[in-house]
Parts: C-alpha cells; structure tokens; sequence
C-alpha cells in the first residue's frame, strides 16, 4: 500500500505538507495541493485513520444511540445523520439501547470505549445511568428527539455539578394541539389521545398540547379519554379497545405516533368501525405509506431527515468549541391534510399528488429552526 511517504515523493513535497493537505491543517497553495491530490489519486492513497487517530486523539467517528430503529421515522433520522457525517468525513457505530435504562448506559459506554468523537442518543424515558456516565466522562453529546430536562429548566441556569447537553427534537406540544383544533372545529366534543410511553419528554409535550387543545376549544378535559399506547402497535391496540368499550366512547382520535396509528386502526377494524365514518382519526407522525390507507391520513410530518442532520451538526460544533453553552434546537413539523380527520378529498395538483401541507402552528418564533441558549 502506498504511503504518505510515497505521495510525497511523487508530488515533489514534504511529508508535513501532505499532511497538511490532506487534514487542513494549514494554508497550502493551490498548486501545491492539487499535486498532492494528483499524487494520491495516481498511487490510490488511502489515508490511515488508527495513525491518525493516535496523532489527533480524533477517531472521526459518531457513536449512535437509537431505539426501535426498525421504525420508519428512526430510519430517516438515520438517513439525516448518516448524510451529514458522510460529508463531514464521519463513520458512525449504531448500537439500539431498546429503550432499557441499563443497557443504554452498557451500550453508550461500548461506543465510547471504542473512542467515538462524540455521542447521538435518543434517551430512554428513564436516562438517569446514561446522563450520569455521560456526565462523568464528559463525553460530548447531542440528545436527539427527546429531551432530558424539564420543560422551562433551559431558561435558568444549571443546577451545580448537574450536566446538560445539547440537544435537538421537533416541536410537539403546538402540532398536537392543532389536531386537536382541527377535530373540534369539525364539530368533535368527545376527542381522545393515545399518548406515548410514560417518562418520554415527547409524551410530556404531546400530552401537554392535547389539553391546550381541548382548553382552547372549550371543551372538558376527560381523563377516560386519555390512554397510554406505551408508543407501540400493541400497547395502542389495548388502549383504543379501552376507549371504545367506555359508556360514551370517543368520536375522534388522536394517536401520538405512527406506530400507535397502526394499532388504533387494528383495534378499529376488529369492532368494524370504518374511519372516518364512525370515528375521525388523526395522527402525529407521517409515514410513506400514510397515503396509501384509505382514507387516507390526516397527520403531522416529523422533519426526520433534518432533524438527524441538526444533530449531526451540533455534535461538530460541541466538538470544535467545547466550552460553548449548551443548546436545545426545536423544528417545525408540517401539517398534512388529509380525509381520516372526515373532510372531503381535497383538489391535488400534480406536482404535489401524495399531500396537502400547511404551515404548522408553534409556540416558538417562525423561523425555520428555532433556539434557545441553554437545553430545555
């Protein structure tokens, strides 16, 4: 195999200027470094990373922490992140903590003893293990989708020897509480949620707009109509069974994620209900073949791809300033109107057959990546 000794030789410099050229360590000129390029094209070069590493303390890898990875919305964050670390010259090693506190902290420290740069977790609902080892390593760290800290604890400062971290997730609470809002104006009174797992922020958020949704509606808030799905098909299909055999079921439906979608819709078809004529349906995620049901889906769309990018880029920035306040970046979803909720097939123009999106409704300021100076 050809070494850095040899491109050097080749292009006619010094090995510290291939170096420099092939790590932007320092100014080249451009004819110098096209012929170092030239020199490693022509002996097909290959740069060797454990030297390296040994040299930077870099390893130039992301570890990725990331449950349920079988689902299509952790899919496409995967996508996002993978993208994003291609092009910034970054390997990843995937590990699924399978959202058990105590081998999410086992997996995360597998990745870190392997050297990873840095750390992209989705926590579980009980991250107490995993931010203390995190927190004691200091090991740079982006919280992905879901949040560790309260809601409101990014506007004070951090609590003495409590760690915080950057972190990145859609916003949760103002989408649900427009699907809400949309079900009532069609004249829904009784509306019900299948929530997420207990201890997730996103089930915390989503919750928490399913109530400001009914509140800015008018209507009552009735605890019967608010089950736990535990964010899988099964637990949703029990949950909506529940509802259904109350004395006055639900006439709508809010489901908190699209695994829940699939097990409220089984639940559904088991008693011959037919959405939306016996009961409207909404959801919060989209998926690739939400339009394909029929009817087909009213949902909100997750920024999946973005959202693993976003991650990606703050893990670089922690890494280039680790110093720097922590941040918690929040994204807009889309909403996609579809015919579960019981309005009418819209007109579709070609170009945009599969949805009909209007701009979300959030609490945060409307730009399209919102931020605050420390995690919240």
């Amino acid at each position: 195999m050809a070494t850095m000794a040899d491109v050097a030789r080749s292009a006619g410099v010094s090995v510290a200027t291939v170096s420099h050229v092939l790590n932007g360590t320092r100014p080249v000129s451009s004819g110098t470094r096209q012929a170092v390029l030239d020199a490693v094209d022509a002996l097909g070069y290959t740069p060797n990373t454990l030297a390296r590493s040994l040299v930077t303390a870099r390893t130039r890898s992301i570890g990725l922490a990331v449950s349920a990875i079988s689902n299509p919305y952790f899919t496409e964050i995967l996508q996002g992140i993978e993208a994003a670390a291609l092009e910034a010259g970054y390997g990843l090693l995937l590990a699924d903590p399978h959202d058990d506190p105590l081998h999410e902290r086992k997996v995360v420290q597998l990745l870190h003893e392997r050297r990873v740069d840095g750390v992209i977790a989705a926590p579980s609902a009980q991250p107490g293990e995993l931010v203390g080892y995190l927190g004691r390593h200091a090991v740079p760290t982006v919280f992905l989708d879901r949040m560790i800290d309260p809601p409101g604890a990014g506007d004070t400062a951090p609590a003495e020897g409590v760690p915080r971290f950057d972190q990145v997730g859609a916003e949760n609470a103002a989408p649900t509480a427009r699907l809400v809002a949309h079900l009532a104006g069609l004249g829904h009174r009784r509306i019900g949620m299948v929530a997420g797992l207990p201890g997730l922020s996103t089930t915390r958020e989503r919750v928490a707009g399913y109530r400001d949704g009914l509140a800015a509606a008018g209507l009552a808030h009735d605890e019967r109509l608010l089950v736990s799905g535990n964010s899988g098909s099964a637990g949703a299909e029990r949950a909506t069974a529940a509802l259904l055999a109350l004395p006055e079921p639900p006439t709508a439906l809010v489901t908190a994620d699209n695994a829940m979608t699939l097990g409220a819709l089984r639940a559904l078809r088991r008693r011959g209900l037919s959405v939306p004529g016996d009961i409207a349906l909404c959801c919060f995620d989209d998926f690739p073949w939400a339009d394909l049901f029929s009817p087909r889906l009213t949902a909100f769309a997750q920024p999946s791809r973005e959202l693993g990018a976003q991650a990606v880029r703050l893990l670089l920035e922690r890494l280039a300033e680790p110093d720097r306040p922590p941040r918690t970046v929040r994204l807009p979803c889309a909403f996609v109107h579809r015919t579960s909720c019981g309005c009418p097939e819209q007109p579709e123009r070609p170009e945009a057959a599969a949805r009909t999106v209007s701009p979300v409704l959030s609490e945060s300021p409307p730009e399209l990546l919102s931020e605050k100076g420390t995690a919240s």
